[in-house]
């Protein structure tokens, strides 16, 4: 993907002090932007490769009445619609195509997998916090896409109190670690982000915080500046939402330290918590 800007490079530092709890008991909104939520199951805890969690004490329902939309991206049969996906949608500021294949291991896990698997956990998660939680697809329809303004628009129509789209990346090897995208402030044809800029930022940065924390994967050092944090205004999935909303590239699927993690069942459980927990903290704000 194409860089468009630069989070400041400062934020890398609260980033990595908030996540290993240097600032507890500081009692500002930064420290309670990943402080571990009440009634959250320890990243910790004992997983399988298919997702499920031990019985636990029921979480508070605290996310009633709140509406998440997750975003897995891409789609595992996209490469046998390449017509379909290849066709132009309008993203505001010019037009790209509906949907690509998305990347994979070198051993040939693909990131449609990847996603998909990590949207499943973190739903299981957010349920279990009471919030309503709908997906741009579920593993069997539609065959192929759906297009990045559809998935946008799924976000909308529900209009979500956060929206999440999960990637991998498919940068060179030693290319290595986590990024969050945040949209820029775009005004242009169909898109216009200038009122999800601020709440959005909020997101992505209490997103950074937890998911570092919980995965123990490092911010991108490749992208952000260390920060964990890049912000782009050529995505239709960002610029098309009228709601907060951000995208999460969790590892290099091509970097062998980052794949091993990545096709892990164990550490997918892990990126499920830490997304869940900043968006969690992100609901739950004052």
């Amino acid at each position: 993907m194409a860089l468009a800007a630069l989070v400041p490079g400062a934020l890398l530092g609260w980033v990595v002090y908030e996540a290993v709890g240097g600032g507890a008991g500081g009692g500002s909104d930064r420290t309670a932007a990943v402080a571990t939520p009440a009634g959250t199951a320890s990243p910790s805890a004992s997983v399988g490769d298919d997702g499920k969690q031990p019985s636990a004490a029921p979480a508070s329902a605290s996310l009633k009445g709140k509406v998440v939309v997750i975003d897995p991206g891409h789609n595992q049969d996209n490469f046998q619609h390449t017509t379909e996906i290849n066709r132009k949608v309008d993203i505001g500021t010019n037009k790209k195509e509906c949907d690509t294949t998305g990347t994979s291991t070198n051993a040939g896990y693909t990131e449609a997998r990847f996603t998909l698997d990590v949207a499943h956990r973190l739903r299981t998660l957010l349920q279990k916090q009471g919030a309503t939680v709908k997906l741009t697809r579920d593993g069997d329809h539609p065959a192929w896409g759906p297009c990045v303004d559809q998935r946008a628009r799924i976000g909308n129509e529900a209009h979500a109190d956060a929206a999440i789209s999960i990637h991998a990346d498919g940068s060179a090897a030693g290319n290595r670690g986590f990024h969050v995208i945040l949209p820029g402030s775009v005004h242009a044809g169909a898109a216009d982000t200038r009122k999800i800029v601020g709440p959005s930022h909020d997101l992505g940065t209490r997103l950074a915080g937890t998911f570092l924390r919980d995965t123990g994967e490092p911010p991108s050092n490749y992208l952000g500046g260390g920060t964990g944090l890049v912000t782009r205004t050529d995505l239709g999935g960002l610029n098309l939402s009228t709601v907060p909303k951000v995208f999460i590239e969790c590892g290099n699927m091509r970097d062998s330290k980052d794949a091993a993690l990545l096709t892990s069942g164990a550490w997918r459980q892990k990126a499920a918590q830490g997304i869940s927990e900043g968006i969690v903290s992100f609901l739950r704000r004052s």
